[in-house]
């Protein structure tokens, strides 16, 4: 894979001016999921084409109807309500979910951790309102992996704590773009991008070019800190950006919580460790989603440390001084600037093949 990023940094950044009629593409975007799905494809059939795309938008729609702490008659809303109390079974999409869920919870110590939801949920970014100092001293405990109680031979589920809930909003949407992308795959689909919010995962390329993700700047919502040129793979960013309010001290409070203090995670520019923005490339978002939430969790050091060390990753991060690092893999110098003019002086800094 570090093969393959390398060879699309280096020749992968051209515009697509030769591409053919633009009739073949066939777009559509929906709000789903609490956030903004949008679906590209490649199809010489408009209504198959329109067809397709209908499945998609349906199984993000059932997957939102399924997974969605915020739906009262959803499965993850009726696990939240009753396996604190007992052991309840769950469907073998939520156990596998659940399953990956704890993967990660012991491959970053903790870092990852669906039992956030147990303070989480007390947050209204729309509200601009946060969980006191009285309540969050209360609900901490409750925040721990090891409380949920996971038998994945029957597919049953139970809270150890009785005031834990889980919220799969670190990876839920990783998990959907790639039913969406096995969706069109198996329909014969040849190219295709599909995303989520922060996740995107890409089938094919762009009918001979890669697809030009772009990785925006964490304080400037109208530019781009670096374009990935991409296919067949998917990317997951999270930033302390997509959904926060300033509090009257002027603090940043966003979404993308650390379950060591259950508080959102501290992205202030006193620590050069501090990540703003995280991306992470690999070949599903069932892994890039969590992973992107780990590492920003993490901090650069270890974040990236944990990339390095697990196969078939790669890692685009931005610290609190708003300085682009990159992991081993892409074999760039350890940091640049996100300033830069565009992503091809980023791309011309990669060390060509021997």
């Amino acid at each position: 894979m570090v093969n393959f990023l390398k060879k699309l940094f280096l020749t992968g950044l051209l515009s697509c001016l030769s591409a053919p009629a633009l009739c073949e593409w066939h777009y559509e975007k929906q709000a789903i999921m609490g956030t903004e799905v949008t679906v590209q494809l490649w199809h010489e059939d408009e209504k198959r084409a329109q067809e397709l795309i209908g499945q998609v938008m349906a199984e993000f729609r059932r997957l939102d109807g399924e997974l969605s702490p915020f739906k009262e008659d959803s499965e993850l809303s009726r696990v939240n309500r009753s396996a604190g109390k007992q052991t309840v079974e769950i469907s073998s999409e939520l156990a596998a979910l659940i399953d990956k869920s704890l993967w990660y919870s012991q491959q970053t110590d903790g870092a990852f951790d669906i039992t956030f939801a147990s303070l989480g949920k007390h947050y209204d970014f729309r509200k601009h309102q946060r969980a006191d100092n009285q309540l969050t001293e209360k609900l901490l405990p409750a925040i721990d992996y090891h409380h949920l109680r996971f038998n994945k031979g029957e597919n049953t589920l139970r809270f150890a704590h009785p005031d834990t809930s889980i919220d799969l909003g670190g990876i839920a949407k990783g998990y959907s773009v790639d039913r969406a992308i096995h969706i069109l795959h198996k329909a014969g689909v040849c190219c295709a991008s599909v995303s989520a919010g922060g996740d995107a995962r890409m089938l094919g390329d762009k009918r001979g070019q890669p697809w030009l993700v772009g990785i925006r700047h964490p304080r400037d919502k109208g530019k781009n800190a670096v374009v990935i040129p991409l296919e067949n793979t998917a990317i997951s960013t999270s930033g302390d950006y997509e959904r926060y309010f300033i509090d009257e001290g002027e603090a940043r409070v966003h979404h993308i919580f650390n379950p060591t203090t259950g508080m959102p995670t501290d992205t202030g520019d006193a620590d050069s460790d501090k990540l703003i923005s995280v991306s992470i490339i690999g070949l599903r978002g069932f892994d890039t989603d969590p992973l992107s939430t780990s590492v920003f969790v993490l901090g650069k050091e270890k974040g990236l440390a944990l990339i390095d060390r697990l196969p078939g990753f790669e890692a685009a991060v931005i610290d609190s001084q708003k300085r682009l690092f990159f992991s081993r893999g892409l074999d760039m110098p350890r940091h640049s600037s996100t300033e830069q003019p565009s992503a091809t002086q980023t791309a011309n800094q990669i060390t060509p093949e021997t």
